[in-house]
């Protein structure tokens, strides 16, 4: 994610190995600037949409607040350009009518929704299950500063584990994904590391990154392990040699649910490799 305003690291971003390059027109850009902002996100938004056919991110745009007069004037812009970001994050969503409002100005079609919602408020949180239903709603994604702000608590793991639980939970439910917030602190690898960890197992499919050297952390943290990819193979393999049955691999019994998430597993990494075989049975 990058300022809208930064004319060189807007650059950077968008040849980044990232999965999307998100401009930002809220927090990262002050007030007295929302404007040429504005104007430079549609410049680079509608010159990255001519660009060549190279492989590159997809471009995003996180405006302001919809309750704002910056966050009306964003859509307003884009609804007037003919730039359409691949996707729009829109920031202090706590009712699914701020999906949908963006979605109508913006044209969005339903079999192509490009609307994420930021999810960042307790309230947000109560009215998860109403916002996930929201017309045009691609993804969700969690915001940590604003929501341990809202909530007067600390941005610890344990004090936000319930939130991004729930969000996480949520999301699966409506068939959705869910990115986790950043993590702001760039000299603590680790700390961002054990934090994306976590957050893989929690369930998110991604991870907000504020600068590049973030990537590999987080394309590691999510990238399933060389250990984890065989034992999936052996049990899709085994699966596969039982007719659907329950069987077992490495001494475990394996039934459909575990089955189900190896096949997940194997499907996420492009796996197309052949399994070997154990002496029980089964495959890795």
């Amino acid at each position: 994610m990058t300022p809208a305003s930064a004319g060189r690291r807007i650059h950077a971003g968008l040849r980044s190995s990232a999965d999307v390059a998100l401009l930002d027109l809220e927090d990262a850009v002050p007030d007295d600037a929302k404007d040429s902002a504005r104007a430079a996100a549609l410049d680079w938004l509608a010159q990255y949409g001519a660009a060549s056919t190279e492989v590159l991110p997809m471009a995003g745009l996180r405006v302001n607040a919809l309750d704002s007069l910056h966050g009306l004037l964003d859509l307003i812009g884009l609804a007037r350009s003919a730039v359409r970001p691949r996707v729009l994050v829109i920031p202090k969503v706590e009712s699914p009518r701020d999906v949908e409002i963006a979605t109508t100005v913006v044209g969005a079609q339903q079999d192509h929704p490009l609307v994420w919602a930021l999810i960042e408020t307790p309230q947000a949180i109560q009215n998860l299950p109403e916002i996930l239903q929201a017309r045009g709603l691609a993804g969700v994604l969690f915001g940590t500063a604003d929501y341990a702000a809202a909530a007067d608590c600390s941005r610890t793991s344990r004090a936000l584990w319930y939130p991004r639980s729930v969000l996480a939970a949520g999301a699966a439910a409506a068939g959705l994904p869910a990115i986790d917030s950043p993590y702001f602190d760039l000299r603590d690898p680790d700390g961002l590391r054990r934090e994306t960890e976590e957050a893989a197992e929690l369930g998110f499919t991604g991870k907000v990154a504020i600068h590049p050297a973030q990537l590999p952390v987080i394309q590691a943290a999510f990238r399933p392990s060389a250990t984890a990819l065989d034992h999936a193979r052996a049990v899709v393999s085994a699966a596969d040699a039982s007719a659907g049955g329950i069987t077992t691999v490495d001494g475990q019994m394996v039934g459909p649910p575990l089955v189900a998430a190896a096949r997940a597993l194997t499907t996420r990494a492009g796996d197309t490799a052949r399994p070997r075989h154990h002496e029980d049975g089964g495959t890795s």
